[in-house]
C-alpha cells in the first residue's frame, strides 16, 4: 500500500507534490494541508501566527553573545593540541532557561513583548550557527605566518576571512527556489532541530500514559550523558572493539583486515560519538540512501582496496593499508620542507629526495572522489533538468506545500539583496588577491567562484535529500594546481574561495530551510545570517592573531597549541601547491589511471537512468550513483550503517507511530548527551591535564599491527639517526 507523497515501496520520496484535504474548521470550509514527506508532516507544524514578534531585544542580546562566545571558544580550541567544539546544539539548550528568565523578569514592552517564543529561539540558534564554525580562511592566515613568513596585515585577513564565508550567502538567494521551496527537499538534519525546539516549547494531547517528547528527549539525553563516560573517558576500547583482530593480535593480515586502523571487517563501534562523526546521525538519513552508501563502502573498502593492496597496485604493500599519511618510495615519512627552498619547489632538491607516495586507499579515495563530482553533473542532468526549470518557472507564481504558502505572509528577501553581497563578495576577494600577493591573479579568483556555483546546486540536491554533503577541496587543489604549479598559497586560497564557497551556500541554504520549517520572516533571517557570519569572521581573526602574538612556538614546538587542523592543511598546500598535481597524477607519476575516474563517474549514471526509464518503479529508481561514490571510510561505515537500519527500516516499518514521533527527538537527545558530557570531561579533566588511569580498557595497542605496511620498512639512508 503506498504512502501519501512516496512511491508504491514507499521509501523514496516522490518528486511531485501531493495535497490532502484533511478536514474542515471554522465557520467557512477551508483545506487543512500538510507536507506530502510523511516524516516532515509528522514533525513540522502546518500552523502559524505571523504576528509573532522575532528580531526582539531578547534576540539581539543573546545572539550577539553567544555568538562572539561560540566563535571565540571554537577558534581558541581549534588551535589546541586537544580540539574541543561547543555545538549549537549546547548553545539552544542554554538560551531556553536564559529566555525564559528574562521574559518573566523584564518589564513589559520594547524590552519584553510577551513570552519567550519559539521564533526568537529559532532565529538565535540560527545566528548562532553562523558563528559555530571556525573561518576555512584561519588556516589560510595562519599557515602564511607560520610556515611561509608571510603576514599580509590584519586588513587583508580580515577581507579574505570575510569574502570566502559570504560568497555562499549570495548563491543561497538562487538556491533557495530549488532547494528550500520544494517540499521534497526535506534537509533531513533540520527535522532534528525542528523536533527539539517543537520538544522544548509546545504542548502535546497525550493519550493515557503517553510519553511527552520533551520527557523522552530528557531521559534519553540523560542516559546518554551518562553512557558516554565509558567510551569517552572510562572505558575507551568500547569506541572500537576489533574483537576478531584480538584473537590473533601477531597476524599481519588480519589486523590490516579487522583491525580499527586498518579496514575494520567485524569492528564494533558502542561509542556514539564515534558512530557519527563521518556521516551524521543514521537516524535522520532516509534508508534508500543508507542503501546506496552501502554498496559504495563495501565495494570500495573491502572489495577494491584489499584486492589492489594484496596485487600490489601502485607498490601498495611499501605503505599501511589504511592511512592519510604521505610517503617515500621507501616507505619513510614525507617530509615536504625537505624539497623547499623559500617555500618554492627546488627542482634539485626534489629530484634528489623523491617522489611522494601514498596509501593505495588513499589514493582510490582521491579516484572516487574525482568520479563523485562528475557523476554529480551527469545526474543532475539526467534526473533533475526538467524539474528544475520548472521549478524556476513555478517559483515565482505558485506556492509549493502548505509550509511554502504559510511563508507567504512574510515578505521575501528581494534577489538583488542576494545579488548586490554575491557581487560585492567578488569584487572584494578580487581585490584583496590583487592589492595583496596571494599569487592568484584575478582570473583565478573568478574560476574558483564559477566552480563553487557549478557544483553548489547538485551538491544542494544530495544533500537535501540525503543529509550528504560531497566536497570540493580536493578538485579545487586539483585544478589550481594544475594551472599554478608551485604557489602554494594561490592553491589554498582558491581552494577556499572554490570550496568555503560552496560549503557556505549550503549551510546558508539548509539554514534558510529550517526557518521555512519554523515559519521565522526571511528577512529576519537575511539579518541574522549575516550578524553571526560577520561576528564569526572578526572574533574567529582577533582570536587568531592573539595566539599568533603570544603563543610561542604555536602550531610547532608549542606542546599545549601544536594546531593539528593547520598541519594537515600545510601538508595539502605542499602537495597540491608545491608539488603539483602534474607531478602526483600526470603521465611520469604511478598514480596517473587515477584521472579515469573522472570519465567512469561522468559515464556511470547514463545507463542506470536508461534503465529505470524502461523499467518505472523498479529497484533502479532508489541508484544515486553519488551517494554511491560519496562512500569511502572504514568501520565506522558499518556500525553506522547497523543503527541505521534498526531505525530507518526496521522501526521505521514495523514500528511508524514510534519512529515519527521519537526517531528525531533521539538523535537530538543523544547529540546533547555527548555534547555536555564531552564539555564536562574537558572542564574538569583535559584543562587540568588529567587523564584516566591505565588498564586494559584504555590500552590502544590491542591491535599492534594494523598500522604497519606488508613489507618491512628497511633503514632510511638518509636518516641522520
Amino acid at each position: 500500500m503506498s504512502k501519501r507523497g512516496y512511491s508504491e515501496k514507499g521509501r523514496k520520496p516522490d518528486l511531485e507534490y501531493q495535497y490532502s484535504k484533511i478536514e474542515e474548521e471554522g465557520k467557512e470550509e477551508e483545506e487543512e494541508e500538510n507536507s506530502p514527506i510523511p516524516e516532515v508532516a509528522a514533525v513540522v507544524s502546518n500552523k502559524d501566527d505571523p504576528k509573532t514578534p522575532v528580531l526582539t531585544f531578547r534576540f539581539w542580546l543573546m545572539a550577539v553573545a553567544f555568538s562572539i562566545f561560540l566563535s571565540f571558544f571554537n577558534q581558541f580550541f581549534w588551535f589546541r593540541t586537544k580540539p574541543m567544539t561547543i555545538s549549537t546544539l549546547v548553545i539552544e539548550l542554554l538560551t531556553f532557561p536564559i529566555g525564559k528568565f528574562m521574559a518573566d523578569v523584564l518589564p513589559p514592552g520594547p524590552l519584553n513583548p510577551g513570552p519567550f517564543n519559539i521564533k526568537e529561539h529559532v532565529l538565535i540558534a540560527l545566528t548562532a550557527n553562523c558563528a559555530a564554525g571556525t573561518a576555512y580562511a584561519v588556516d589560510v592566515i595562519v599557515i602564511q605566518r607560520v610556515y611561509y613568513g608571510q603576514n599580509f596585515g590584519f586588513l587583508a585577513n580580515f577581507l579574505l576571512i570575510l569574502c570566502t564565508q559570504m560568497l555562499g550567502f549570495g548563491m543561497a538567494g538562487v538556491l533557495r527556489r530549488y532547494l528550500v521551496y520544494p517540499a521534497a527537499m526535506v534537509w533531513p538534519g533540520n527535522l532534528v532541530q525542528v523536533a527539539l525546539f517543537d520538544t522544548l516549547h509546545k504542548e502535546e494531547d497525550l493519550a493515557p500514559g503517553q510519553w511527552t517528547r520533551f520527557r523522552f528527549f530528557l531521559v534519553a539525553a540523560t542516559v546518554m550523558f551518562f553512557y558516554h563516560w565509558l567510551p569517552g573517558f572510562l572505558f575507551p576500547v568500547l569506541s572500537s572493539i576489533a574483537w576478531i583482530c584480538w584473537i590473533k593480535p601477531d597476524n599481519l593480515v588480519l589486523s590490516q583486515l579487522t583491525g580499527a586502523g586498518g579496514l575494520g571487517f567485524g569492528a564494533i563501534s558502542l561509542d556514539w560519538n564515534n558512530i557519527v562523526s563521518f556521516l551524521g546521525s543514521p537516524l535522520i538519513v532516509p534508508w534508500w540512501a543508507q542503501v546506496n552508501i552501502a554498496i559504495g563502502f563495501f565495494l570500495v573498502a573491502w572489495v577494491m582496496v584489499p584486492i589492489a593492496y594484496y596485487a600490489n597496485l601502485w607498490e601498495a604493500k611499501k605503505y599501511p593499508i589504511l592511512t592519510a599519511r604521505l610517503f617515500r618510495e621507501n616507505g619513510h615519512k614525507y617530509e615536504p620542507t625537505m624539497v623547499l627552498s623559500d617555500n618554492v619547489l627546488d627542482q634539485s632538491k626534489y629530484d634528489a629526495y623523491g617522489p611522494l607516495r601514498i596509501s593505495t586507499f588513499f589514493a582510490l579515495t582521491y579516484g572516487i572522489g574525482f568520479a563523485g563530482l562528475a557523476s554529480m553533473i551527469t545526474h543532475t542532468w539526467l534526473y533533475h533538468r526538467h524539474k528544475l526549470v520548472a521549478q524556476w518557472k513555478q517559483s515565482r507564481v505558485h506556492a509549493e506545500d502548505i509550509h511554502h504558502k504559510l511563508m507567504q505572509a512574510y515578505p521575501e528577501v528581494p534577489d538583488w539583496w542576494y545579488a548586490t553581497l554575491f557581487i560585492s563578495m567578488t569584487v572584494i576577494a578580487i581585490i584583496t588577491c590583487e592589492v595583496w600577493d596571494y599569487k592568484l591573479p584575478w582570473w583565478g579568483v573568478l574560476l574558483a567562484i564559477l566552480l563553487s556555483a557549478i557544483f553548489a546546486l547538485p551538491v544542494g540536491l544530495i544533500q537535501a535529500i540525503t543529509n550528504q554533503q560531497p566536497g570540493l577541496n580536493v578538485i579545487t587543489e586539483y585544478v589550481i594546481g594544475y594551472i599554478l604549479p608551485g604557489y602554494p598559497i594561490a592553491n589554498v586560497t582558491f581552494k577556499t574561495l572554490g570550496y568555503i564557497s560552496m560549503t557556505q551556500a549550503m549551510s546558508f541554504t539548509s539554514d534558510l530551510k529550517l526557518g521555512h520549517y519554523m515559519k521565522i520572516p526571511p528577512r529576519a533571517m537575511f539579518w541574522a545570517q549575516l550578524l553571526g557570519t560577520s561576528i564569526a569572521g572578526l572574533v574567529n581573526l582577533l582570536t587568531a592573531n592573539w595566539l599568533l602574538n603570544s603563543q610561542e612556538g604555536i602550531c610547532d614546538t608549542n606542546e599545549a597549541f601544536s594546531c593539528p587542523s593547520v598541519n594537515t592543511f600545510y601538508s595539502a598546500s605542499v602537495i597540491w601547491g608545491v608539488i603539483s598535481p602534474h607531478r602526483m597524477f600526470g603521465p611520469s607519476s604511478i598514480y596517473n589511471s587515477i584521472n579515469f575516474f573522472f570519465l567512469i563517474g561522468f559515464l556511470l549514471p547514463i545507463p542506470f537512468y536508461y534503465l529505470n526509464k524502461h523499467s518505472p518503479n523498479s529497484w533502479l529508481e532508489y541508484v544515486h550513483i553519488p551517494v554511491i561514490l560519496s562512500a569511502t571510510g572504514a568501520y565506522h561505515f558499518t556500525n553506522w550503517l547497523t543503527v541505521g537500519f534498526i531505525f530507518q527500516f526496521f522501526a521505521r516499518r514495523y514500528y511508524p507511530d514510534w519512529h515519527m514521533r521519537f526517531t528525531y527527538v533521539m538523535s537530538a537527545a543523544f547529540d546533547t548527551g555527548v555534547a555536555f558530557m564531552v564539555l564536562a570531561s574537558f572542564l574538569l579533566f583535559t584543562m587540568r591535564d588529567v587523564e584516566m588511569a591505565d588498564w586494559w580498557g584504555t590500552r590502544t595497542d590491542l591491535c599492534p599491527l594494523e598500522g604497519e605496511p606488508y613489507y618491512p620498512i628497511a633503514p632510511d639512508p638518509l636518516s641522520t639517526a
